[in-house]
């Protein structure tokens, strides 16, 4: 197979949650251990961090590459969704997976995938893992794909784990309180390594405290301890929690392992985060001015209250959002966050857990968002283009997958 014919083998024939939603998520590990046991265990190869969260922790794992990259450490990222190629979920310092890797780990254990009914993340983990071990790399940075105690990548021993925070998104899987959703990520936390937590909260730091305790993990949260700010190519205001969090894991990580980070190293790979691993969709000016451009994959109540934050602080003569989302998104926490005085484009993401224009147009109205619909992305996003004057703004959200259609 080609590599385009490989990756619709990948997405028909798998069942991937990014697209279908809870149905394919699998509540335990036993499949990628056994991949991970086919494959002879390439996570323990390397070393690696594991960083989970409800918001930033795709941010942060990008940084976290980034600072190991600088100091010169050869490093895997792994990370979900991707945006525009596949290969964007595994990574060395900045560069994606060769197309011939992934062509030929699907070949050799096709047959093995469809037996076992492997899911699209479940593989894309051990195929990451693998690729790993096999370019032999210092490290690896592994973002969670969700929660954490159940997820896919939590067959891994880190050196460090990395909490961002704690927020009510995936509820149907992980809970419907701060504390049940808390656990669920506190999962990551292994015996005998430290843990970082980014933000101290109310409701949840109990949980992680007791976890912690329980199995004799250092603990310690970035949110108590005073940074100074860096400077970083990825912007929003925002971002300063993530940037907290990295430093606090620098510090963790030189005081109790063998790595050794500059401040140097640490400056630059915040700073040069995007430059350093690609990163996308993180409050990303697509255009400068006339007008001026921007989106932002923020999606749930916590990640969007941060980009609405960031989009008032923006100066214009009018603002026009591009808004599609998910179906199973609860919009009646989600839709209030969104301006009033704006102008709407609904439309609904290609994929199948996209809501139908008519009824997130519909469901804005009762908040008093209105605009016009459209049947594609791409059209909403041309009506806007089409209505904005020089000095406006157009904001382009919702859903990551919006945000992968218009870049």
């Amino acid at each position: 197979m080609t590599y385009q014919q490989t990756l619709h083998w990948m997405f028909e024939r798998l069942p991937m949650f990014q697209r279908q939603g809870a149905s394919a998520f699998k509540k335990n590990l036993d499949n990628i251990i056994l991949l991970c046991d086919r494959l002879g265990n390439p996570q323990m190869a390397y070393k690696t961090i594991h960083v989970g969260g409800t918001n930033g922790k795709g941010s942060t794992s990008h940084m976290l590459a980034s600072v190991l990259q600088e100091q010169g450490y050869k490093t895997g990222l792994h990370t979900s969704p991707h945006l525009k190629d596949f290969r964007e979920r595994i990574r060395i310092d900045g560069q994606l997976a060769y197309e011939s890797f992934v062509v030929q780990f699907i070949e050799q254990h096709k047959a093995f995938i469809a037996q076992n009914q492997l899911s699209f993340f479940e593989l894309t983990v051990g195929m990451a893992f693998q690729y790993f071990k096999e370019q032999k790399v210092d490290i690896a940075v592994i973002e969670v794909g969700l929660g954490g105690r159940l997820d896919s990548t939590n067959i891994i021993t880190p050196i460090l784990s990395v909490i961002t925070n704690i927020g009510l998104d995936h509820t149907a899987i992980l809970g419907d309180t701060l504390e049940e959703i808390a656990l669920e990520k506190a999962g990551i936390i292994k015996a005998n390594i430290p843990v970082v937590i980014g933000e101290r909260q109310h409701q949840t730091t109990c949980v992680f405290d007791a976890k912690a305790k329980g199995v004799e993990a250092k603990i310690s949260y970035a949110s108590d301890f005073d940074y100074p700010e860096l400077e970083s190519e990825l912007k929003g205001s925002y971002q300063h929690k993530n940037k907290k969090t990295v430093q606090r894991a620098v510090e963790v990580l030189n005081e109790n392992t063998a790595l050794s980070i500059s401040k140097e190293a640490l400056i630059k790979g915040v700073e040069k985060v995007i430059t350093n691993t690609g990163l996308l969709g993180r409050w990303q000016v697509i255009q400068e001015s006339s007008p001026k451009i921007v989106c932002d994959t923020g999606h749930n109540k916590e990640g969007l209250a941060y980009v609405m934050n960031q989009l008032a602080e923006e100066r214009y003569k009018e603002l026009h959002i591009v808004l599609g989302v998910v179906s199973d998104k609860d919009l009646n926490s989600v839709l209030p966050l969104f301006p009033k005085h704006a102008i709407y484009y609904f439309s609904k993401p290609d994929v199948p857990r996209g809501l139908n224009s008519d009824e997130l147009q519909q469901k804005a109205a009762a908040f008093n968002l209105k605009g016009k619909k459209f049947k594609k992305i791409s059209e909403a996003f041309e009506a806007a283009k089409k209505a904005a004057n020089a000095e406006d703004l157009i904001f382009i959200g919702g859903s990551t997958f919006v945000v992968a259609e218009i870049i």
